[in-house]
């Protein structure tokens, strides 16, 4: 193997392509924290180097359990990564895996110091911290990954939605306002939706692999109809925060991405080969970002306009 293949193979399983969906959480609950009145860009950016490694150690921990455990098979719909195709060794992700943690471990450090005002918040967001990198690992990793038992949808939802939108408003802000909530639903329902995507493409050779996720569990039939709630939902929960607690025209401007949803919702509901799931996650991932950044944009204007 050349050396430019062998760093083509590390990219692949970093995945920069997913690192966008992970900034935009942290970007929302920064957005929401300045709103009113919060705002701390030192603490800002450790989240967003933070929230970055993370979902990094997620990918370079699904590569490395999928091919533990073989569930990537060259018939798959999606693109093998490096493991599967030979050019990087077990024990070359498990230091990939080690150094990450560590850089983890260092940047999630350094914003708790950034952030801290009293005891019970450092250790709180320590133990949360802890549970982030346990949950990225565990996955595909180990005798019982909870990616193959379909509860990574809810993982999604979790990290993606709740602690990342509601962590990064907590320590710049470091008071509860329930609205967030709202907001912060909406993150991760998008983010869940593109594992969706993810898991409708693969759910032939993922039930034929063992790999049980809930795509698998529901049938093809009500994953795409659980899609459709993803994506309804999240403007659902968009729209509720505006009513509740924005109360601004610019507050709407979500709305403008929902054409694009709907499409895909329709889309997703008629075509049912898993192989025309295919150009729909590049374009999830776009949708997600898309109504996410019109969504802050909004959050600007409101203020501004105040």
């Amino acid at each position: 193997m050349t050396e430019i293949s062998r760093t083509q193979a590390w990219l692949e399983s970093l995945r920069p392509k997913t690192l966008p969906l992970a900034f935009a959480a942290i970007v929302v609950g920064t957005a929401l924290a300045w709103w009113q009145g919060y705002f701390d860009p030192l603490v800002a950016v450790l989240a967003l180097i933070t929230a970055g490694l993370l979902q990094i150690l997620s990918n370079l921990a699904n590569d490395y359990g999928d091919a533990v455990k073989g569930s990537d098979k060259p018939d798959r719909l999606g693109p093998l990564r490096g493991m599967q195709k030979g050019v990087i060794t077990q024990q070359q992700m498990k230091r990939a895996l080690i150094v990450t943690v560590v850089l983890i471990c260092l940047s999630g450090l350094a914003l708790l110091f950034a952030a801290y005002q009293g005891i019970g918040d450092f250790i709180g967001f320590l133990v949360l911290g802890g549970l982030s990198i346990i949950a990225a690992i565990t996955y595909t990793v180990g005798t019982r990954p909870y990616g193959y038992i379909g509860l990574g949808d809810i993982s999604v939802l979790i990290f993606f939605g709740w602690l990342s939108v509601m962590g990064s408003w907590y320590l710049q802000a470091h008071n509860i306002h329930p609205a967030i909530f709202l907001p912060a639903t909406a993150c991760g329902l998008l983010a869940t939706a593109v594992l969706n995507i993810n898991n409708l493409r693969d759910i032939t050779s993922d039930s034929e692999n063992g790999k049980n996720t809930l795509a698998v569990r529901l049938g093809p039939v009500n994953a795409r109809r659980y899609h459709v709630c993803l994506l309804m939902g999240a403007l659902l929960c968009l729209a509720l925060f505006n009513l509740i607690s924005l109360h601004s025209l610019w507050g709407w401007l979500f709305i403008l991405a929902a054409p694009l949803l709907v499409k895909q919702a329709r889309y997703v509901v008629r075509e049912r080969d898993p192989a025309a799931m295919r150009p729909m996650l590049e374009q999830t991932v776009k949708a997600a970002l898309l109504t996410n950044l019109l969504f802050v944009i909004g959050i600007i204007g409101s203020r501004l306009a105040a």
